[in-house]
């Protein structure tokens, strides 16, 4: 409303608490030339904030992709996954991390490149359908 004043318990006038939590699904990969469907889903409507891929056997040779159908490249391309966390960078795929999807639940699917032999465990953070909020702040 302008003033300053802050919403009080069930109140509405003032400036309110609208603020998202963030959620996280973590599910365990392997390293496979085929594309493989996660058991992670993400809402419709919400937004990527970080990915990460805790290795505990590093990939042998080829590179990982992380995505939302089974060509796995909308999120994520040619990563080299060593042993430990690694921490997914956004780079140019921003657009699908923005925004998930504004119709639908989208499954996270995995392929590597080449090799067998990595082992990790894939952990999508999220804020739940954050790009439905429709006050006007997000869109």
């Amino acid at each position: 409303d302008g003033s300053g004043a802050l919403a009080g318990v069930g109140g509405s006038s003032g400036t309110q608490n609208v603020g998202f939590v963030q959620m996280a699904q973590s599910a365990p990969i392997t390293q496979s030339g085929t594309a493989v469907a996660t058991s992670i889903v993400i809402p419709a409507q919400s937004q990527i904030t970080d990915i990460y891929v805790a290795a505990t056997t590093a990939w042998s040779g080829g590179t990982l992709g992380i995505g939302i159908s089974s060509a796995a490249n909308e999120l994520a391309t040619g990563l080299t996954i060593t042993a430990g966390q690694y921490t997914v960078p956004v780079t140019t795929l921003m657009a699908a991390w923005n925004n998930t999807s504004n119709t639908q639940d989208v499954q996270i699917y995995v392929k590597s490149s080449a090799g067998t032999a990595g082992v990790a465990v894939l952990t999508v953070c999220y804020l739940q359908g954050i790009n439905g909020f429709t006050n006007g702040q997000y869109t």
